[in-house]
């Protein structure tokens, strides 16, 4: 009896104990110095695809950005809150910063973290000419409308605060009056959640922490978790460099000059192309922009009077207009109070301004051309008066005989009788016969 319960005992001392299932990798997203923008928008939905499909331990967005539009902001914060899977906002590397739209989606995350010498903040919405006024609720006027904007962004930064447990009168401030803090002070105040180094440390970090999720509460599993790298993929970052406001406007103005001097000159060549392939990037970059009609009506004005400068006499009234019209539609081309995603006056004047130097340098060579007499063809010979070779002989068509023109003999008629030696001036020719009439010092 004894020995068959020592067996017992024995055999499952011998039975290995089961073994944890390992962490899900973490996957890791890289916007470094971007603008938030619709591609910013795909490339967080990919990475939130890629999480999901992985069961990942959690989603990490090294961040690093200037602002961007606030449609693409609003897209990106409600993917986070409804994310299955943990995220965390990591403001890294050192000098990064999360201003303008990167407040909003860092305070949106679950787990927000920032590198040392980071900082966070300056969020208040900026109108096409600068930082919004303060309301002016006594008359009425626009300042109205600037207030709900502020009131707006105010109420929504709050939101986001308070449902991560984050300091919510920071967050309003930094909407209402723009204020930055660094990384440490962003630690001091309950901004963000912690403050880490590198990549290694932050998963370390993050190791056991709890986070809430649409599901319910989880624990984050990654020390031991490998990190899978997601990058922008060729197209989302031909996208990405084609949807810079800076970069459609100038592919914008290359296809038009492209285009047009391939107007200009005869058969379809290098200009043409490069010129149909720049507009079409252009619209490419333009589309996942939201689009002024007005500034880009202007730019075509603009265009159109550039063009108009060959063909009417302004004495440069018309690229005057032009160039005003193209800063203008420039300025106004983005719909967008981010100033980061607007083209930039040091883009726009320059390129007006050589625009119209080099309409008005076109419009004066083209003007030396006219006032210069022809060299070539039938309208040289009009007019030539020479002296007759032989004298001209009758013929069915009248007179006729031969004349040197610039050294090459011509067969010439005339209605009248010619003698040798006489002057003549050439007044037509029809095909390689000169039409003369005899001059009134007709004799040698």
């Amino acid at each position: 009896m004894y020995a068959l319960l020592l067996i017992l005992v024995l055999s499952l001392r011998g039975v290995p104990e089961a073994l944890p299932d390992p962490p899900g990798p973490v996957i890791w997203l890289h916007l470094a110095d971007e603008a938030i923008t619709p591609v910013t928008v795909r490339y967080i939905n990919r990475g939130l695809a890629e999480a999901a499909r992985t069961d990942a331990s959690c989603l990490v967005i090294e961040l690093d950005t200037p602002g961007g539009l606030m449609e693409s902001t609003r897209e990106i914060v409600r993917k986070l809150l409804d994310s299955p899977v943990p995220v965390v906002v990591y403001v890294s590397p050192s000098g990064a910063r999360a201003a303008s739209a990167g407040v909003f989606i860092t305070l949106a995350s679950h787990v927000a973290a920032m590198a040392p010498a980071t900082h966070i903040g300056a969020a208040h919405p900026v109108s096409i000419g600068g930082p919004l006024p303060a309301a002016d609720t006594t008359g009425g006027g626009p300042g109205v409308m600037e207030e709900k904007i502020v009131n707006d962004a105010v109420a929504w930064v709050r939101s986001l605060a308070d449902l991560r447990g984050r300091n919510a009168d920071w967050a309003a401030r930094a909407v209402a009056e723009s204020v930055s803090i660094t990384a440490r002070e962003a630690l001091a105040q309950g901004v963000i959640d912690l403050v880490s180094p590198n990549a290694a440390d932050l998963l370390a970090r993050l190791d056991g922490r709890t986070v809430s999720l649409p599901a319910g509460d989880r624990t984050l599993h990654t020390a031991g978790a490998t990190v899978q790298q997601v990058e922008m993929w060729w197209g989302e970052r031909l996208l990405a460099l084609v949807s810079n406001p800076n970069i459609a406007f100038l592919l914008l103005m290359l296809g038009f000059y492209g285009i047009l001097f391939e107007l200009y000159t005869p058969g379809w060549g290098v200009s043409g192309t490069v010129g149909a392939i720049s507009i079409v990037l252009a619209f490419f970059g333009l589309a996942v922009l939201p689009i002024n009609y007005a500034g880009l009506a202007l730019i075509a004005l603009a265009l159109g009077l550039f063009v108009a400068e060959a063909f009417f006499t302004s004495y440069g009234a018309l690229t005057l207009g032009g160039a005003v019209c193209l800063v203008l539609g420039g300025i106004m081309l983005i719909d967008t109070p981010a100033p980061v995603m607007r083209v930039s006056t040091s883009v726009v004047i320059p390129v007006a301004l050589a625009t119209a130097l080099i309409t008005f340098f076109l419009m004066t060579r083209l003007a030396t051309v006219w006032r210069t007499a022809v060299r070539t063809g039938s309208e040289t010979l009009t007019g030539t008066q020479v002296r007759t070779e032989e004298a001209f002989v009758v013929r069915e068509s009248g007179y006729e005989g031969m004349i040197r023109v610039h050294g090459a003999l011509w067969k010439a008629v005339s209605d009248r009788p010619v003698p040798a030696g006489a002057r003549v001036e050439i007044i037509g020719r029809d095909g390689l016969t000169l039409q003369v009439r005899l001059q009134p010092d007709a004799a040698p």
